[in-house]
């Protein structure tokens, strides 16, 4: 069943989302991880130079929280921490390729 929006219930879900994905290195994360990538801790940490470790576990537990980043952990010596999108997270693919988009029709 899909839902009725009103304008106010619209902006509203809309503002929830960009909630969500708000932060400074939140969306870079994203986009290393769409397409069904996976990646391991280190992977980012490379992939990203300028975050720091603090920040990038700090954002990968938000969105892990947030339902839209899955951890898997690999208990094995040296440990193996990897990362992915959930399938929900993999539905904001086409909605952020989009507003990459309109984005770049401004100039």
């Amino acid at each position: 069943m899909t839902k009725k929006w009103t304008p106010a219930s619209a902006a509203d879900g809309v503002e929830q989302v960009l909630k969500i994905l708000e932060g400074k290195w939140k969306l870079v994360i994203l986009f290393h991880l769409f397409g069904g990538q996976v990646k391991r801790f280190s992977e980012l940490e490379k992939a990203i130079p300028a975050i720091t470790q603090k920040m990038l576990i700090q954002q990968l537990r938000q969105l892990e929280a947030d339902g839209i980043v899955t951890r898997t952990i690999y208990h094995q010596v040296p440990p193996k921490v990897e990362y992915r999108l959930t399938e929900w997270g993999q539905e904001l693919c086409p909605a952020l390729d989009a507003l990459l988009k309109w984005a770049g029709n401004k100039a």
